[in-house]
């Protein structure tokens, strides 16, 4: 499940941080940062999949 998160990460940072994490203002700050700039929510994004 990771593994297809970390992926997800890739496209839609934001989704990926909803599904891990559910509704929380995580997924606002991955929308917002993919919104300035694609890399920066990517990276936000695969750090809080990533983190246990």
């Amino acid at each position: 499940m990771k593994i297809f998160l970390i992926v997800l990460c890739f496209f839609f940072p934001f989704l990926a941080v909803l599904i891990k994490e559910g509704p929380t203002a995580r997924v606002l700050i991955a929308f917002l940062l993919q919104l300035l700039g694609h890399i920066p929510g990517v990276i936000y994004g695969i750090l809080v999949v990533s983190r246990d």
